[in-house]
């Protein structure tokens, strides 16, 4: 009953909150102006935009969080437990903390940017101040997905059973015949859907975007947030709902497809 309690509170309300409102017009009754509002090219760029930054975040948390674990899969014993446990931190280090680290960091007056300004006359934003732009979120994001992918993928390379291997080998299977006809495919479910949810998980992010980006919204759930709290341009909360539906279509559809792939790696890894 708790749990039922919690997942009506904090998500069955608030979607029907989204899908109400996204079909409501400024009157009171029911209208399709805000979904067809979705149609305007700054909320497809925003759209776009955002799925960019999830799939190249993704792609390179999902690579890098792969081979960290894999790493240690061969590793074990006192370092596994000291890296997962990091990771199981840092995947949660995110929002306004995250911001300031990187601004603090390699930021316009960071003292790595200053460091390298003066000791090496390197300039890293000589082409432009990229950080807050997509280039420096997709980098941002990248901090928290690879610890993300290690603890979702590690799973399933604990799944793997050593006697595969020592089978293959028996029978004269070189590694590159185990890895591309035995464990590669058996990973492979596994492995695009822990990027299915690093993509979600990326795609719904906001704080760490909120706060490293002060002017524009490039990314659409920043464009929700100045649809809901625009003084300048007043009646888009709906189409803010509106915005917020097509995220939860987007979402639901990855989430639908990581469902799928989890049940096949659970076929062949439980």
């Amino acid at each position: 009953m708790p749990f039922f309690a919690y997942v009506t509170i904090f998500l069955i309300i608030p979607t029907l909150v989204v899908v109400i409102g996204a079909f409501a017009g400024d009157d009171g009754g029911v209208s399709l102006a805000n979904v067809r509002a979705l149609t305007n090219d700054y909320i497809l760029d925003a759209f776009g935009r955002s799925i960019v930054l999830s799939a190249v975040s993704a792609l390179i948390g999902a690579i890098g969080g792969a081979l960290l674990a894999y790493a240690l899969v061969t590793a074990g014993g006192t370092i596994r437990r000291i890296v997962t446990s990091a990771a199981g931190v840092l995947a949660q280090f995110g929002g306004v903390t995250l911001a300031f680290a990187f601004l603090a960091t390699i930021g316009l007056s960071g003292f790595v940017t200053v460091w390298l300004k003066d000791h090496l006359s390197l300039d890293i934003y000589s082409g432009g101040v990229w950080l807050f732009e997509l280039p420096g979120l997709i980098l941002v994001y990248t901090y928290f997905q690879i610890p993300l992918m290690l603890i979702v993928f590690l799973p399933a390379l604990d799944g793997i059973r050593p006697q595969w291997r020592e089978a293959c080998e028996n029978l004269g299977a070189t590694t590159w015949q185990y890895w591309t006809r035995v464990a590669g495919p058996l990973l492979a479910p596994a492995f695009l859907g822990s990027t299915l949810l690093l993509f979600a998980n990326a795609f719904s992010a906001y704080a760490t975007a909120a706060a490293l980006v002060s002017q524009g919204s490039p990314i659409i759930p920043l464009q929700i947030r100045g649809a809901l709290t625009s003084e300048v341009v007043l009646g888009q909360q709906n189409l803010g709902k509106a915005m917020a539906l097509g995220m939860v279509i987007v979402v639901a559809v990855v989430m639908g497809l990581y469902s799928l792939l989890e049940r096949r790696t659970a076929k062949w890894l439980g």
